[in-house]
């Protein structure tokens, strides 16, 4: 197949799976499209919402769209690494064997990442990283595609252990989840309880695979490239192209890697949306969710009520 009919075939699927993921979820479009955009670039996601408006469920309905494998960690704060890895265990000869863990699944959900303390967090690092995992010396590698889509609750913080900011890098995109509408609840309400049984699968494995690989291959304009630069240096406080906003109400700002998912995710949102080459809008884009969790503000900022992407729309 063309480069050019595999780019067409992305855009039909994508609007196939955002109508297969409507028959469970209503509203949340933004939400649902970032969090495809990340899927479709090899990224991983953290969900950051209230309880009680289907983060879970969301991915889940997602998950059941695709047909790969899926696996669900409830993090708690008695969850071991071994409980996500897996472990050595003695087998019926007295010899060593390794049992993997829920780790080992294309699509893995880690329920309230919060809850669980740093040992088992930083379980998931090398996973995220190197898409590989290492018990007793020895490594393993996970199948390809492999996503973490991570879900949190950013209220009652009494139990919960904020994930570390090497840890927070590793996710491409934080999505805040909002209030839905006085009628999107309505609808809700009315549709009641719905059985994601009932979504088909629309995308295989091996076609994930080929739009990953396609998305990567899209050229990129030296201008576009210039600017997502930019914009990541217009966080750091130390920064030449750091504005006044930046020096007023920022301790640090986000790194190269913050650079290249901006590239990645501009690349992904153009051609899920028709074009085959990204401009300056694809990167305003995605912006918010990749660099919400990258910025670190400063007493002032907290002082004054500005939330993270009260400073980032200042530096679009």
């Amino acid at each position: 197949m063309s480069e050019v009919k595999l780019a067409e075939e992305i855009q039909q699927q994508f609007i196939a799976l955002k109508k297969e993921i409507g028959k469970v979820i209503i509203g949340q479009e933004e939400v649902v499209d970032t969090l495809l955009t990340a899927i479709f670039c090899k990224g991983h996601c953290l969900l950051v919402g209230v309880p009680g408006l289907a983060k879970t469920l969301l991915i889940q309905t997602i998950s059941n769209a695709l047909d790969m494998d899926f696996n669900r960690i409830q993090f708690t704060p008695d969850l071991m690494p071994s409980d996500i890895l897996g472990a050595e265990t003695l087998d019926a000869n007295r010899d060593f064997k390794f049992i993997q863990g829920p780790i080992f699944s294309n699509i893995v959900l880690a329920d309230e990442i919060n809850r669980t303390p740093p040992k088992t967090q930083s379980a998931l690092l090398e996973s995220m990283q190197e898409k590989s995992v290492t018990i007793a010396g020895k490594k393993y590698n996970l199948d390809e595609p492999f996503f973490v889509l991570a879900t949190q609750n950013p209220i009652e913080q009494e139990g919960t252990y904020p994930l570390p900011e090497a840890q927070l890098d590793r996710f491409m995109f934080m999505i805040s989840l909002s209030y839905p509408s006085f009628q999107t609840e309505m609808e809700v309400v009315k549709r009641g309880k719905v059985d994601t049984a009932s979504i088909q699968k629309v995308i295989t494995k091996e076609k994930l695979l080929q739009y990953q690989s396609l998305i990567t291959q899209v050229p990129v304009p030296d201008n576009v490239i210039e600017y997502a630069v930019k914009l990541v240096h217009k966080t750091r406080p130390q920064s030449e192209f750091a504005p006044e906003v930046t020096q007023e109400f920022l301790s640090w700002g986000a790194g190269p890697r913050a650079s290249q998912f901006l590239i990645a995710g501009a690349k992904c949102h153009a051609l899920l949306h028709g074009k085959f080459s990204p401009d300056i809008e694809d990167v305003k884009a995605i912006a918010l969710p990749t660099l919400r969790h990258r910025i670190v503000k400063n007493f002032k900022a907290e002082a004054e009520g500005l939330s993270e992407a009260d400073i980032i729309s200042k530096l679009l």
